[in-house]
């Protein structure tokens, strides 16, 4: 049986105070923690690190990585999930030569600065591409670029932007358009779904953790990261990248059942998307490693939209006053757009979580978790 659910006990207000409760936490457990630094501060002078927190005996052969922050402001929800995990004693309840790896923040700096972008202003999950292969293309979005980010959300430049995103929507329909948006561009820094063209600070410690905890030695891992955002409020959509026929869709639809879902089927809340940090864990590891997003929907697609391109505009002509009115209520915009920081969606968050978390110790266990 679960332990009851406070849906607000693990939430922290931002991201200093969720740091300081998930080292407060591990130091309590007695786990073993490594600290990344980040090059930059937060808004406060604090410093900026991602910290990963070992759980059981350092030799086993399975192990479950949770990832928090990917995308920086939605590290509300799985910086609360890892703390939960602690708190009610998930590290005594392991089972035999399983442990367990702790990823708080990968991307601090979207975290405290409430952004979903890393400090170079690269989404994260569109990073996970060959550099020194040709960029991947999106000429759609380049053609729309300045219509997705205007440089002012009100006005007459906001009002042909609207114009010229309504047309293109009328013509080539909204799922076409949903997969442009989020498919991920190469070319407009500054956009949304920007990936880059280097290797962001997050991808190199994410991969360093991988190699500095010799997970390429394990049998299996099993990885889940965690996002907000996309799907119904409040529901846990467990989302499989692997591609049919692998490895990885086999075990994850074993593990998970039918709520499981797939992008390259057309099943999934996310279109398939290039860069994704899988395809990093999958080029470190090969077929041992298990992947899944954990996907907590919020509010509907268009309130995310209008709250990211707002955000993105704020930055179109440097990087803004922490302090100003405007700055605050556009990132507080954001912030609601990907944590809701209601009661009711803590509890539902907390409840799949564990449940989640439950199916996934209990496939490295060897054991098939009834759906």
């Amino acid at each position: 049986m679960m332990p009851d659910i406070d849906g607000d006990a693990c939430f922290a207000q931002d991201y200093a105070t969720a740091r300081e409760r998930f080292g407060a936490a591990c130091a309590k457990q007695r786990a073993t923690l490594w600290t990344y630094g980040n090059p930059t501060t937060g808004p406060s002078g604090e410093p900026l690190t991602t910290d990963a927190a070992w759980f059981g005996p350092a030799e086993a052969r399975r192990v479950m990585v949770l990832v928090s922050g990917t995308h920086g402001v939605e590290g509300f929800c799985g910086a609360a999930a890892q703390l939960d995990w602690i708190l009610n004693d998930g590290p005594g309840t392991l089972p035999g030569g399983v442990a367990v790896l702790l990823v708080h923040a990968i991307n601090p700096y979207g975290f405290a600065w409430l952004r979903r972008v890393t400090e170079e202003g690269v989404d994260l999950n569109r990073n996970w591409i060959d550099f020194n292969a040709p960029l991947p293309p999106n000429a759609a979005y380049d053609a729309l670029a300045k219509a997705i980010v205007p440089a002012a959300m009100e006005g007459p430049i906001y009002a042909t932007a609207e114009a010229e995103l309504a047309e293109w929507r009328a013509a080539h329909g909204e799922p076409a358009f949903q997969v442009m948006l989020n498919s991920g561009q190469f070319t407009q820094p500054g956009g949304l779904f920007y990936g880059g063209t280097q290797p962001t600070w997050a991808r190199r410690t994410l991969e360093r953790i991988i190699a500095d905890r010799r997970l390429a030695e394990r049998d299996r891992v099993a990885v889940i990261d965690y996002h907000t955002g996309l799907g119904p409020y409040g529901t846990g959509e467990p989302i499989c990248g692997h591609r049919p026929g692998t490895a990885g869709q086999s075990l994850t639809r074993a593990w998970y059942g039918d709520s499981l879902t797939e992008p390259f089927l057309g099943t999934s809340s996310s279109a398939p998307i290039v860069g994704l940090s899988q395809y990093g864990w999958l080029a470190a590891l090969g077929e041992r490693v298990t992947f899944i997003a954990l996907e907590f929907g919020t509010y509907p697609p268009d309130v995310i939209f209008q709250a990211l391109r707002a955000e993105h505009s704020l930055y179109t002509q440097g990087d803004p006053a922490w302090g100003d009115t405007e700055t605050q209520r556009i990132k507080a915009a954001l912030r609601r757009a990907y944590y809701p920081a209601k009661a009711d969606w803590h509890e539902l968050v907390i409840f799949r979580s564990r449940q989640v978390i439950r199916q996934t110790l209990a496939g490295l266990a060897g054991e098939t978790a009834s759906p």
